[in-house]
């Protein structure tokens, strides 16, 4: 929601810095994570469920790297004509890995959901997500603050 009335309000290709996208997807993957947990908790009853998670902190790694690492032997591809297509941007290469969390001992129903492992991991991603949205509101300020600077000199 922030992001969103943010976008619309400076409009929706401008960043305001590096870390903005990373933010972003961040904060995407977080309330996806969020909604797989409380999936998982909501069939902690259900026969033969396996509860699933998602692994997005590796693709966040990679994304940041790409984004800072300047030394990089990435290739780029000439145009000769302005008749020539756009690469292909490789942002498909951002996304969370969807897993079966496995290591907890399945009931006698086969459900290997341990409400126990559920909580905590939800609150740690409640927490990463509450910390996600304050830093996106400082870069807004940040940004915020320049602008109103700037309208006095």
């Amino acid at each position: 929601m922030i992001i969103a009335c943010f976008k619309k309000r400076i409009g929706v290709g401008f960043n305001i810095s590096k870390t903005f996208p990373i933010l972003e997807k961040s904060l995407y993957y977080r309330q996806i994570r969020q909604d797989l947990i409380a999936s998982n908790i909501a069939n902690a009853d259900t026969p033969f469920y396996k509860p699933k998670d998602i692994r997005f902190e590796d693709a966040l790694a990679q994304e940041e790297k790409k984004l800072y690492n300047h030394d990089s032997k990435k290739l780029e591809l000439a145009k000769t004509s302005p008749m020539h297509l756009q690469p292909k941007d490789f942002d498909d290469a951002f996304k969370p890995i969807v897993f079966f969390r496995d290591g907890h001992l399945a009931r006698n129903d086969g459900n290997s959901v341990d409400i126990d492992v559920e909580t905590t991991e939800m609150a740690k991603n409640s927490i990463a997500y509450n910390a996600t949205v304050a830093a996106i509101k400082k870069e807004i300020q940040t940004f915020n603050a320049v602008l109103e600077y700037s309208k006095n000199i």
